[in-house]
C-alpha cells in the first residue's frame, strides 16, 4: 500500500475488500448467463490475486543492478526501504497493473484503449492505430516513461499489448528486481465472462535475466458501481478517492498505515 490521506483510508479499505454494455455476441461462461461483447472491456475492474513471485536467474548486469536495493522483506520498516515508490515516485509499469490490487477503469476511445488508475491519478494509452512498437533510434528519441510506450492489437477476442521504454529507475516489483529501458512486456487480456477479464504478463529483458518468463494468469473482476460512488459522485477520481502520493502525507502514512500493516510497528 502507499501514501494516502487519512480520510481516504476507510473508503479504499472497503473497496479493496470486496458500465459494461452487453452486445449479445457471446454467452457468459460463469453463473450469470447474460450475453456480453468479448471485445468490450469498458467499466471498473480490480485485480484479484497474489503478487507475482519468481523469475529466471539474473545476468551479471542484473545482479549488479540489484546491489544496494533494500526492499520491504529485507527492511525493518518501510522508512528503511529504498523502494522508489516510498518517496512518492511513480510506481510505474508493470507494478501498478500486475502487482497491486488497485481499482482500474478501462475506457475505449476509438484508436486507443485507456487504463485509468485511481492510484497516482494516472493513465496508460494502449494504441490500436497500427503504429509499431518503438525500438532503436525511435525509442531513444522518445526516451523513458514511467508507464512505457504501448501498442495493442486484437488477436481474435484477445487484446495483446506490447510495452517498452519503461523508466529503468523504477523497480520491476516489490522485491527490487531490475528492468532495462528496452525490456519488452507482452500483456494478453481476454474477457471470459460478464464480470471477469483474464490477463497474463510475459517479460523479456535479456539485459537483466537469462530468459523470458510468464506470470501465472490474473483475474480482473468487475466492480459494482456502488463501490466507485462516493457521496453522489461516481468514478475513480471523485472526492476522497484522489489517491495521489503527496510527500507531505508520506511520513504520516508510514506511521499509521504502512509500518503497522507490513511490519507490525506502531509509533510510541
Amino acid at each position: 500500500m502507499r501514501a494516502r490521506s487519512r480520510t481516504l483510508m476507510p473508503v479504499l479499505v472497503s473497496v479493496l475488500l470486496f458500465s459494461v454494455t452487453a452486445s449479445g455476441q457471446q454467452p457468459n461462461a460463469g453463473g450469470d448467463t447474460s450475453p456480453f461483447d468479448p471485445r468490450d472491456f469498458s467499466g471498473y475492474w480490480i485485480r484479484n490475486g497474489p503478487r507475482p513471485w519468481g523469475h529466471p536467474p539474473l545476468t551479471r548486469a542484473g545482479m549488479g543492478a540489484m546491489r544496494g536495493r533494500l526492499p520491504d522483506y529485507l527492511a525493518t520498516r518501510s522508512s528503511d526501504s529504498n523502494d522508489p515508490m516510498y518517496r512518492c515516485n511513480p510506481q510505474a509499469f508493470p507494478r501498478l497493473v500486475w502487482e497491486e490490487n488497485e481499482p482500474l477503469e478501462i475506457v475505449h476511445a476509438g484508436d486507443r484503449i485507456l487504463q485509468l488508475f485511481q492510484w497516482e491519478r494516472t493513465l496508460r494509452e494502449l494504441w490500436l492505430d497500427g503504429r509499431e512498437l518503438p525500438s532503436g533510434e525511435n525509442l531513444e528519441n522518445l526516451g523513458p516513461a514511467w508507464y512505457g510506450h504501448s501498442v495493442a492489437e486484437w488477436q481474435g477476442d484477445t487484446l495483446v499489448v506490447m510495452t517498452t521504454g519503461v523508466d529503468p529507475r523504477a523497480w520491476l516489483d516489490v522485491y527490487g528486481n531490475p528492468m532495462s529501458f528496452d525490456a519488452r512486456f507482452e500483456e494478453r487480456y481476454r474477457r471470459i465472462d460478464v464480470d471477469t477479464i483474464e490477463g497474463q504478463l510475459t517479460i523479456n529483458d535479456p539485459a537483466n535475466y537469462t530468459a523470458p518468463w510468464t506470470h501465472a494468469p490474473s483475474l480482473f473482476e468487475r466492480m459494482p458501481t456502488e463501490h466507485v460512488s462516493y457521496f453522489g459522485w461516481d468514478g475513480l477520481f471523485s472526492g476522497v478517492t484522489d489517491a495521489i502520493c503527496a510527500p507531505m502525507n508520506e511520513s504520516e502514512f508510514n506511521d499509521i498505515i504502512r509500518d503497522p500493516g507490513i511490519f507490525g510497528i506502531t509509533e510510541q
